[in-house]
């Protein structure tokens, strides 16, 4: 049986002119990921980072108004130049919110990156929709393509 989670899943993609070598490398990179991660306006302070099938990366996303927003990503698979799947939480083994994948499609040296979070409950889904965390994510998409410079 097959659980549907469609009432409680969020996904998005962006096309970034760049092959899916440098894509995952900006993806993959503990100096340049920090860089990029974030809606606009936002910048991330890392405690931690390991970023491997079984690692995490622990970090504080800090808004435009100075509201730190404590996060925790825990990788669950790497598959290098293809998908990354990992745990969402609320701050350092705080709280679970999510469960999300970043997938990587190779078009004809273009990358399409697509963005998945599965939250917990449809409840959480529709509170992320509604501050805008789709927007939010492209936004995010639009940073990784800069910082490789392919915007």
């Amino acid at each position: 049986m097959t659980l549907d989670t469609s009432d409680r899943t969020m996904s998005f993609h962006r096309v970034i002119k760049a092959p899916v070598s440098v894509v995952w490398g900006a993806w993959m990179n503990a100096e340049s990921l920090p860089k990029w991660w974030g809606p606009d306006g936002f910048s991330c302070r890392t405690s931690r980072m390991d970023l491997r099938q079984g690692g995490d990366w622990i970090f504080d996303m800090i808004g435009p108004d100075g509201t730190i927003y404590p996060n925790h990503h825990r990788y669950t698979l790497v598959r290098p130049e293809t998908r990354i799947e990992y745990v969402l939480h609320w701050g350092e083994n705080g709280p679970k919110h999510a469960d999300a994948s970043a997938t990587f499609e190779d078009l004809d040296g273009a990358t399409k990156v697509t963005l998945c979070m599965v939250f917990n409950t449809p409840e959480e889904y529709r509170h992320a929709k509604g501050f805008g965390a789709e927007e939010l994510g492209l936004q995010t998409l639009g940073k990784l393509a800069k910082i490789i410079g392919a915007a």
